[in-house]
């Protein structure tokens, strides 16, 4: 009986490729939430949840800024979150001696996790809404970064795209977020090193809450006094002083800034400035204080961080 050749063996089947080595991830984020100290100080961006279609102008103490909205709108405070989650991966990566390109791959869920979003359907929807407002807003700043100056306009985000695989079902399911960080924010981080850390507290802020928190952190000062008009540039505000100044009064009621303790101080005024008819508001002063708590830890944890 002639016996048949065995059949020819089958390759060996090439395991799963796990998420990590497809997209190379740089989340998730093992450290602090950081931002860049210019971003912190000056208003780049709109104090809005929804689209804030008009420009943004910035000009005090020679620094000038210009901000242009896309057909989406202009970038606001809460697709900051982002930048500062980006900003954070590039910092840890530094800190630990690797290299470091434009070019940031994470995940969605990491991101929220950070800056404590739900991981709704809506917030991946407001995610991509984000990224295509922080592509698509233009800024202009004389600000320089890493010793270089820019003529002309620049987006957040150069690139910005989500990847993403279907279920058998046909339903789309989000793998991955890859963005390219702006060549002048990338410069400031690698570069100048003007870092500092931010409180976990910062993202449940409201808008101006956040502002105010930062304008507090960015200036390295325990107690910070300014006038009304000034603060409100320093801000962003963009409704009349009047209505900033009934806002900061509810703010400082709730007494909600992380590490800082916000009042409003009213000038007396000269009876030469009272006028004869009608009423005129007192002169209002803008004071931030940091709290007791914070100035008894500020020699071991300093304002400002090298990131390396």
């Amino acid at each position: 009986m002639t016996r048949k050749p065995p059949a020819p063996k089958a390759p060996p089947r090439t395991p799963a490729r796990p998420q990590g080595d497809l997209f190379r991830l740089d989340s998730p984020l093992t450290a602090e939430i950081r931002g860049e100290r210019s971003l912190m100080a000056f208003p780049f961006f709109a104090l809005a949840k929804n689209a804030w279609m008009k420009p943004l102008t910035y000009q005090a103490n020679n620094v000038t800024i210009e901000v242009r909205p896309s057909a989406s709108g202009v970038a606001t405070i809460y697709d900051k979150e982002i930048v500062l989650y980006i900003a954070s991966l590039m910092l840890a990566k530094i800190e630990v001696g690797e290299s470091v390109t434009q070019d940031f791959v994470f995940t969605a869920h990491d991101l929220f996790t950070v800056t404590g979003a739900n991981h709704s359907a809506r917030s991946y929807g407001r995610l991509s809404e984000a990224l295509e407002r922080l592509q698509g807003t233009q800024i202009k700043t004389n600000i320089e970064a890493g010793g270089e100056g820019e003529e002309g306009f620049f987006s957040w985000l150069s690139e910005a795209k989500l990847h993403y695989s279907r279920t058998r079902g046909g339903e789309r399911r989000l793998k991955a977020v890859k963005v390219r960080l702006c060549d002048w924010l990338f410069r400031a981080i690698l570069l100048d090193r003007h870092v500092l850390d931010y409180a976990a507290a910062y993202f449940q802020l409201g808008p101006i809450e956040r502002r105010i928190y930062e304008v507090a952190r960015s200036s390295g000062e325990d107690r910070l006094e300014v006038d009304l008009a000034t603060f409100r540039l320093q801000i962003g505000y963009q409704n009349p002083l009047a209505n900033f100044r009934n806002a900061l009064r509810q703010i400082a009621a709730a007494d909600s800034i992380p590490d800082y303790r916000l009042e409003l101080i009213e000038q007396a005024m000269d009876e030469h400035d009272v006028p004869r008819r009608g009423r005129r508001s007192a002169p209002v002063q803008v004071v931030l204080t940091r709290r007791p708590a914070q100035l008894a830890g500020n020699d071991s944890d300093p304002a400002e961080s090298p990131a390396g």
